[in-house]
């Protein structure tokens, strides 16, 4: 039996970054925290429902939302503050995350 290929989505304004290998983490919800290090994503644009490429989850970490980092930040390809803000404004009073480490596979 053939394993169904995974997905993640992303706002379409990341679109580029992770084209670039300028973003290599996502922080998401407990909601996403079933994605395992080893897997093949395809990544859909979140508006658009277009899949722009293929990524392969290099390690999952739980962190809190008050030990984010100026790294975190770079990984997100961002400021520090405009990462904590984009975080509020998708996920209000959140204090616990699931990071996912990410690598570029392949455009399409």
């Amino acid at each position: 039996m053939t394993e169904l290929v995974k997905s993640i989505s992303f706002f379409e304004r990341f679109e580029v970054d992770i084209l670039a290998k300028r973003k290599t983490i996502t922080l998401r919800d407990a909601s996403e925290s079933h994605f395992k290090v080893g897997q093949i994503l395809n990544v859909v644009a979140l508006e658009t429902g277009k899949c722009f490429c293929s990524i392969l989850v290099e390690r999952t970490t739980d962190i809190d939302f008050d030990a984010l980092t100026q790294r975190h930040a770079e990984q997100e390809n961002m400021t520090l503050t405009q990462l904590k803000s984009l975080i509020q404004d998708i996920y209000p009073g959140i204090s616990s995350l699931f990071m996912i480490e990410f690598s570029l596979v392949e455009a399409f």
